[in-house]
Parts: C-alpha cells; structure tokens; sequence
C-alpha cells in the first residue's frame, strides 16, 4: 500500500487514473475527489495519469472509484 502518514496526521496517497489528457480532465477528477470527506488537496497530473490525495485518514478505494467514475474517467488503483 502507497498511503503515508506524515507527521501532521494526514494520509498522502497516489492514484493512477486512466483517460485523463489535458487540465480540464485534471479539473474534473480533482474536484470530484475533494468532495471525499477527510479530503484536504487534491493535484491530478494528466501527462502521468497519476492523482495525489492528501486526507486526514485512508480513504476507501470505493469512494475514490466512485468520484473518478462521477468525472468520467477510470480509476486503476493505487501506484505501487
């Protein structure tokens, strides 16, 4: 698992997101995952494909799957 607990007690985890290919698509993921409760950034990266989410607590993939499929796009998972 690629979540990390800083020394603030927040949860820094990295996604790949798949579909995603300019900063309107960024936009979109970014802002239906800061919907997540617990949620406190969000930065999507079209060119990698990769989210990184900062939250106060791991986040269930299902929610996270949940507002990457509200924005139009697919979740993969976790990066390694």
């Amino acid at each position: 698992m690629t979540s990390q607990t800083d020394t603030q007690g927040t949860v820094t985890t990295v996604y790949k997101v798949s579909g995603m290919s300019c900063g309107h698509c960024e936009g979109a993921v970014s802002g239906e995952i800061s919907e997540i409760p617990g949620v406190s950034s969000v930065k999507a990266v079209a060119s990698t494909g990769e989210v990184t989410v900062v939250s106060a607590a791991p986040l269930e993939e299902a929610a996270v799957r949940s507002a990457v499929d509200e924005a139009g796009f697919e979740l993969v998972g976790e990066v390694a």
